[in-house]
């Protein structure tokens, strides 16, 4: 079990976020799909995504400060002045050396694909989503078309442009796995065709671990297809659990059952294998801990990895002021599953790829 004092301070920063007086570094990014509003910071040697362009964060309790040689420091902030002590040592991943390229059409690399964390390459296949449009069908919390609005990314990313953006940024910057995502498009395999063919792509490019993220296809077999393509584990999101809680922040996707959810779970977890699929669970929601702690045990006790993530309203959504969720409730949550994950020896180490490996929106691993 790792320190339990940092993973209540980084707990708490991935709540509040940090005032960040724009730092050197990666300057992570606004709107979109994923760790969105967030950038990411290396506290104490473990890198995690902190909130700093939401509305939230600009009241944070915490602010950034560096010095004239460049040192960055984590303190306590104030209504006037410098902040108190410092709290952590503080740096930030550099900006990544990829982003300076783009393809021989014209396209920058980072409208194709970005780097989270401190080494993982992300990006979305597809930047719509068949519900996004119609707000009383789409995810509350759902920005994955805002960047696509402002013109930093394109509607679809091909397989070749991906494989040949993944084989950079191995190349230039040590990228040790890449996440695939994508709106649901309207056909019935939610995007796994997609991901098939995007992942055979980069591995007949380039040898680099890779995590597909998707609505439950109708079709099973899609998970054999995806695994033999070359995606190396899977990622299917629950987000909330509580029926109540589920139709009302995604109505649209609450259409598939929550048993729905299970049955494709146990039929992945068949092929990807033990601690290979994972999913997302929100914390703040409206969901309680008591049902968040026990749909984490059902799904390790199908071989399924909770990733628990606390929620970070995202400007420009139905939820940009719901609040973020309590420190003491993440903690409580935290430690709760984290014990069930070591009693069941799913460690997110042991994954193969993916946002639980990473690990950078939760402190879940500091807590298991």
């Amino acid at each position: 079990m790792a320190d339990p004092s940092l993973g209540r301070l980084l707990t708490a920063l991935q709540v509040h976020g940090v005032i960040d007086p724009a730092v050197p570094g990666n300057q992570g990014r606004r709107g979109g799909a994923g760790p969105s509003d967030h950038r990411a910071l290396t506290i104490e040697g473990t890198t995690v995504m902190v909130p700093v362009y939401n509305r939230a964060s600009q009241h944070s309790p915490y602010q950034l400060s560096s010095d004239a040689d460049g040192a960055i420091a984590l303190m306590e902030s104030r209504e006037a002045g410098d902040g108190g002590p410092a709290l952590a040592t503080v740096a930030a991943p550099p900006q990544p050396r990829f982003y300076d390229l783009q393809t021989a059409e014209g396209i920058p690399y980072q409208a194709i694909a970005l780097l989270h964390g401190r080494d993982v390459l992300a990006t979305t296949l597809l930047q719509t989503c068949i519900r996004f449009r119609d707000r009383s069908q789409s995810c509350q919390f759902c920005a994955i078309e805002q960047s696509l609005d402002d013109g930093r990314t394109v509607v679809r990313k091909t397989p070749e442009q991906v494989a040949e953006v993944a084989e950079a940024a191995v190349r230039l910057d040590g990228v040790r796995q890449l996440v695939l995502t994508t709106g649901t498009p309207n056909t019935e395999d939610r995007g796994a065709r997609l991901m098939a063919e995007t992942a055979a792509a980069v591995k007949a490019r380039v040898a680099l671990p890779i995590q597909a993220q998707c609505e439950p296809p109708e079709d099973p077999l899609w998970f054999q297809r995806m695994k033999e393509a070359g995606v190396d584990s899977l990622g299917m999101h629950l987000e909330v659990v509580e029926p109540e809680v589920r139709r009302r922040v995604l109505p649209g996707k609450a259409e598939l059952s929550l048993e729905r959810y299970f049955t494709a779970f146990e039929q992945a977890v068949a092929v990807f294998g033990r601690g290979q699929v994972s999913t997302y669970l929100l914390a703040g929601l409206g969901d309680s801990a008591a049902a968040l702690i026990a749909c984490s045990e059902r799904l390790i006790a199908i071989g399924v990895y909770p990733f628990v993530v606390p929620f970070v309203p995202i400007a420009g959504t139905p939820l940009q002021h719901h609040p973020a969720p309590s420190t003491d409730f993440m903690v409580e949550l935290y430690e709760a599953v984290g014990a069930q994950l070591r009693a069941s020896d799913l460690r997110a180490e042991t994954m193969a790829a993916g946002c639980a490996k990473c690990g950078a929106c939760s402190a879940l691993s500091l807590f298991s």
